[in-house]
């Protein structure tokens, strides 16, 4: 990868910034994703990220932490975090605007414990396909202290494929209608492609009951998003 979004981040925050991020899907046309917003203080975050942070406990784990907006909010309040995400860039930013412990790491290769674990702007698309939901599941039930929590947002993408008639179009024999071809350029250059998933809350509960997971309704947003709290049961 060319981490066009680590680049994107580091050009915003050395007052580089020119224009954004535009992000498309197989499903979807381009659309751009402003760098400020990338930046945003607490105030500024929708409500499930508001939640999240405020449910935060004990050690937190930010993952794919970006620039680090939650990381510093909790920091703040004296919560010790560590924040990881697989872009160069993005853990540059986090510790030129202050995240004391940030790592390039994937989430897989992670084996320290915490208290909580935050997945959020779509915490299940790491997951990448409906696949490996179980995968990356049981890893992070292993990397929670007792007590410990998971707190991760997504949205249900359903309403993406309905007609006017208010009928949906989905192809019963593709691929769940979550999974998405995610594509991000920027300045001119195209990011690889890379699968994204948004899990609808049904088949997050009904994985997290295999893999040994509670999961709880915490928010509904306004459009067909939601924030879940997993707890080992």
């Amino acid at each position: 990868m060319k981490d066009l979004f680590g680049k994107a981040l580091l050009d915003y925050q050395n007052g580089h910034y020119t224009e954004d991020i535009i992000t498309s899907t197989n499903i979807s046309e381009e659309d751009d994703l402003p760098l400020p917003y990338l930046f945003r203080e607490f105030k500024e975050m929708p409500k499930q990220e508001q939640k999240a942070l405020k449910l935060a406990k004990g050690r937190v784990l930010d993952v794919g932490c970006g620039a680090g907006s939650h990381s510093l909010y909790l920091q703040e309040k004296g919560f010790q975090v560590k924040a990881i995400d697989i872009s160069k860039g993005a853990i540059e930013v986090a510790k030129q605007r202050g995240v004391l412990h940030a790592e390039v790491k994937n989430i897989l290769d992670e084996s320290e414990r915490f208290d909580t674990i935050l997945l959020l702007m779509n915490g299940t698309g790491i997951f990448q396909e409906l696949v490996n939901v179980s995968k990356y599941l049981t890893h992070l039930k292993s990397l929670l202290n007792p007590n410990g929590q998971i707190l991760i947002d997504s949205s249900d993408i359903k309403y993406m494929y309905e007609d006017e008639d208010g009928g949906f179009w989905m192809d019963m024999n593709a691929n769940y209608y979550g999974e998405l071809d995610y594509y991000l350029s920027y300045k001119g250059k195209q990011e690889a492609p890379m699968k994204w998933l948004y899990l609808d809350f049904e088949k997050l509960q009904l994985a997290c009951e295999t893999v040994g997971l509670t999961c709880e309704l915490v928010l509904e947003g306004d459009h067909f998003d939601y924030l879940a709290r997993l707890i080992p049961a």
